[in-house]
């Protein structure tokens, strides 16, 4: 199951650079994972600040 960010993104980019596979980007006022690419590794969930990453 994908990881995806949570309205609580406070769109620092942190988790962006995290991603082996290039999975996160910027999307409408907050980061978005594209499920399609997501490895499920939780590297980015272990970046982000606020804890707005989770298992979908």
């Amino acid at each position: 199951m994908a990881y995806v960010i949570g309205d609580s993104c406070i769109s620092c980019g942190s988790c962006e650079g995290q991603c082996p596979v290039g999975a996160i980007s910027m999307g409408e006022g907050k980061f978005e994972i594209d499920a399609a690419k997501c490895v499920d590794c939780g590297s980015c969930a272990g970046q982000c600040p606020v804890g707005a990453i989770s298992e979908g």
